[in-house]
């Protein structure tokens, strides 16, 4: 495993075994402990793959190609299957200025897609600069990924932009080491239960039981998904983790029920591929809203599929040290764990880069930049935020202090007034979530808050 080093904002432990807020979870059957078998550790399949294609000057076969080349790219190939695309290089400082496209060829089609756009401008995706993912200096830089479903073949190419310069041949040097990701999140059969595609649940092993283990007080280890409480249910649980309806003042606190949640065991997350250990802040003051910009062309029930492919992406070509968000939502509303460490802690992720601490990241697995958001996915939102700020006692409604980590829109240390539920782009100068999501906040803010019964 890649080296950690602790920072001021971030602890870690190996189990994590101990929430900030001990929930009895009324919903839960009693937890067994993990056990390993005598004859040792199971040993967990790796799903998926990870080709990693240097860029080349586009009509030339050389490779890599030489910093600052003009258009870099690599011209169509039949490669080994793969789903999901994206390009990474070597500074993750440098931004890449300038269009991404690829085209694919199915698996088992004789034409090719059209070119398709990849979100280039990804950095805001990201940890900050004290954060643990960086210790290791295993972060380079990369493109939002985009998924293409099943493919064998590929053509890509990257074009600088022209800067606004009266020499009309002067283009914007791409940044050193451009190679382009394909990634095969791996083909797995549903659990037994399941309803939609989250994986298949393999034989725990000790990384896969300890990130079971940080939900055992809402669901029992090694179960796909942790199941909804009635708004009763869930308030009870959080007074008796207060101590006790005298602890509020006989209070009923302001939360929302607790929603489904499909843990990374229910998508088929491969615990072998992140950091042993998880990393937490003091607590939860906001929620920050994303898109993946991974495309809309998916089924729901291959959204496992889809964050096994973004995971592999984050982990193995971003160099992050798990999963970026904290949670994905999908277009027919089902939410999913993300970052491990447990879904009601103050898990540290790299979603908002300059104000990953104390906040939560949900992602919206699809691109609303021009496409409006499913109402389902709306209304996700809404109930995780309901449930997740409220356990720590924030308002949807409210705004909150937080201070910045670095970046573009507010220097580090500076403390910045935001909404309790931000869009990425409040804390950083993106497109993200995309236009058509963020108009939905208000809406989403006014949601959350009736869930808590505010």
């Amino acid at each position: 495993m890649r080296g950690f080093l602790a920072s001021s904002i971030g602890v870690t432990c190996a189990a994590a075994l101990a929430l900030p807020l001990t929930l009895p979870s009324s919903g839960a059957r009693a937890a067994a402990p993990y056990v390993p078998s005598a004859a040792g550790p199971a040993t967990e399949a790796v799903p998926g793959s990870t080709q990693s294609l240097p860029l080349v000057p586009l009509g030339s076969d050389r490779s890599p190609a030489p910093a600052g080349a003009s258009e870099q790219g690599l011209n169509q190939r039949d490669v080994r299957p793969f789903s999901l695309v994206g390009v990474v290089w070597n500074d993750p400082g440098a931004d890449l200025r300038g269009t991404v496209q690829v085209r694919t060829r199915a698996t088992g089609a004789a034409t090719w897609s059209g070119w398709q756009q990849v979100e280039a401008h990804n950095g805001e995706h990201a940890p900050d600069a004290d954060d643990p993912d960086r210790a290791a200096g295993t972060v380079r830089g990369s493109t939002a990924p985009l998924w293409v479903g099943a493919s064998d073949g590929v053509e890509v190419r990257v074009k600088p932009e022209r800067p606004a310069t009266a020499d009309r041949s002067a283009v914007t040097s791409l940044p050193e080491g451009l190679r382009l990701e394909l990634v095969d999140p791996g083909d797995e059969a549903p659990p037994k239960g399941a309803q939609i595609d989250v994986g298949r649940a393999p034989a725990l092993t000790a990384e896969s039981a300890a990130a079971s283990a940080v939900n055992a007080e809402l669901a029992p280890i090694g179960a796909a998904v942790i199941p909804e409480l009635t708004k009763r249910q869930t308030e009870n649980d959080l007074i008796a983790a207060r101590g006790g309806s005298e602890a509020v003042n006989k209070a009923r606190p302001h939360i929302g029920p607790r929603p489904r949640i499909i843990t990374r065991r229910g998508w088929g997350a491969n615990e072998k591929l992140r950091e042993r250990n998880f990393a937490y802040t003091k607590t939860v003051k906001a929620a920050f809203l994303h898109h993946s910009a991974s495309g809309n062309n998916y089924r729901c029930s291959q959204a496992g599929s889809v964050l096994r492919g973004i995971y592999r992406y984050h982990v193995k070509s971003s160099g992050w040290r798990d999963f970026g968000y904290n949670f994905a939502v999908d277009k027919c509303g089902n939410i999913y764990e993300g970052r491990a460490g447990g879904v009601a802690k103050p898990v540290l992720a790299a979603h908002t880069r300059g104000f990953n601490a104390n906040t939560t990241g949900i992602a919206v697995i699809g691109s609303y930049s021009t496409t409006t958001p499913p109402k389902k996915a709306l209304n996700a939102i809404a109930r995780l935020t309901a449930w997740k700020l409220g356990l720590y006692g924030a308002n949807p409604r409210g705004t909150t202090y937080l201070k910045s980590g670095g970046g573009n829109l507010y220097k580090k240390g500076r403390n910045v007034r935001l909404h309790v539920i931000a869009g990425h782009r409040d804390g950083f100068a993106t497109a993200c979530p995309g236009s058509r999501l963020y108009k939905k906040l208000g809406k989403a803010r006014t949601s959350s808050a009736r869930f808590q019964g505010r």
